[in-house]
């Protein structure tokens, strides 16, 4: 008898040790603006502290600090799931499958999304070609369900148009990558503005909406577990 007590008992300790808690939400947050303390940076540190203070685990990529050449079109990734050039997008293919949710935050320049950025999103004709050419999206339908993306945008000029342009890349870009945008935070007439931080609701919105997409990414994510 005592000796099945103590198998049992070392049975429900054991348990308890093996009982790894759930991986939290991985959160990418891109930043499209080269300057680390500007206002688009300010506009994401905002973003990131909602998603972070909701659960998720958040990695910030400072995209024009990145080493990469844009799309040449050898189109390797017709017929295989990597491209051929290597350099510091490689290791996102990867990140990409396996993250919840995307934060992207840009300027406006020349009326849409700064050239890094846009190159970085270029790049990846590895996942068009997957999903759209190959019909075998990178992204199964049930992680697809979970996935957000939020975009933060900030423009100089005041005219209603202003974010048109970047408006539909990013779009494109999320159905690509099958992380549809969810929501955006825009702010034009920064021209005028000069300092986001003089802006309290856009950063406050900015968090806000951070915090939303990522506690709608938990729990999506814990009724599929």
């Amino acid at each position: 008898m005592l000796l099945r007590f103590a198998g049992n008992a070392t049975k429900r300790l054991m348990k308890g040790f093996c009982k790894y808690p759930p991986m939290r939400p991985t959160i990418i947050a891109l930043l499209g603006s080269p300057l680390v303390g500007g206002n688009t940076a300010k506009l994401l540190n905002e973003a990131i502290r909602g998603a972070e203070d909701a659960g998720c685990e958040v990695e910030k990529v400072v995209v024009p600090h990145l080493k990469f050449r844009p799309c040449m079109e050898i189109l390797h990734c017709v017929e295989h799931e990597t491209c051929r050039m290597q350099d510091d997008v490689t290791p996102f293919y990867e990140k990409f499958r396996e993250m919840d949710g995307l934060i992207i935050a840009a300027p406006i320049m020349t009326m849409g999304i700064p050239g890094a950025l846009k190159s970085f999103m270029d790049r990846f004709q590895v996942y068009y070609m997957a999903k759209y050419e190959r019909k075998q999206s990178f992204i199964p339908p049930d992680h697809r369900a979970v996935r957000r993306m939020l975009f933060l945008s900030i423009g100089g000029m005041d005219i209603p148009n202003d974010f048109d342009g970047a408006l539909l890349t990013v779009k494109a870009f999320g159905e690509i990558i099958d992380c549809p945008l969810w929501d955006t935070v825009l702010r034009n007439d920064m021209d005028t503005i000069k300092d986001i931080t003089t802006r309290p609701e856009v950063m406050e919105e900015a968090y806000g909406k951070a915090q939303e997409m990522c506690t709608l990414i938990g729990k999506d994510r814990a009724r599929k577990e």
